[in-house]
């Protein structure tokens, strides 16, 4: 049995961590899973992921440990290989993973279902400023960047605007993951 792979991106302040909290829990025991991302940056600010040193993430890239990896703003990020076990159980499994990122996911997992979360211009803008990782003109600079994103041919994008209520949002999500899992 082979499990689906849905892949969540959008930029930066769309509030994807904060929707897949949402989801995480109002799925808690069904058969779809969340991938732990490994980040080269201290947990915290709502961010669900494993903090790694830099060496630490290098040693665990070098030993394989990672189905999916890249980096990003200076950091690395990776999604651990048990990404696979999920898979090979039937599982629904949800990665974080990165719009720059989506054709080598897309070629190591052909199948996988994208979903595309954003929020408007000034939500993006407010919730960046908020977190206090950049400065006002790192911010700026960011946003200045959010170009479109272009699928490749075939692929179908699922589009979640999470600009309002979080449970507007996270119930428009969680139904897409139960529209694919194997329940």
């Amino acid at each position: 049995m082979t499990g689906r792979l849905v892949y969540v991106m959008g930029p930066s302040g769309a509030g994807k961590d904060a929707l897949l909290g949402f989801a995480r829990k109002h799925l808690a025991g069904e058969p779809i899973l969340f991938a732990h991302r490994y980040i080269t940056r201290p947990s915290g600010n709502g961010e669900e992921h494993v903090a790694l040193s830099v060496e630490e993430f290098a040693a665990r890239s070098l030993l394989g440990l990672f189905a999916l990896e890249w980096s990003s703003h200076s950091l690395h990020y990776g999604i651990g290989i048990e990404l696979d076990a999920w898979l090979a159980r039937g599982c629904t499994v949800v990665v974080n993973g990165s719009r720059q990122y989506l054709n080598h996911a897309l070629a190591r997992y052909p199948r996988t279902e994208v979903v595309h979360v954003d929020a408007a211009p000034h939500i993006l803008e407010a919730r960046l400023g908020a977190r206090a990782r950049e400065s006002a003109e790192q911010v700026a600079a960011r946003l200045a960047r959010h170009a479109p994103f272009s699928l490749p041919d075939g692929v179908r994008c699922e589009s979640i605007d999470n600009s309002g209520e979080l449970e507007d949002a996270g119930h428009a999500l969680i139904a897409f993951l139960k529209g694919h899992a194997r329940l």
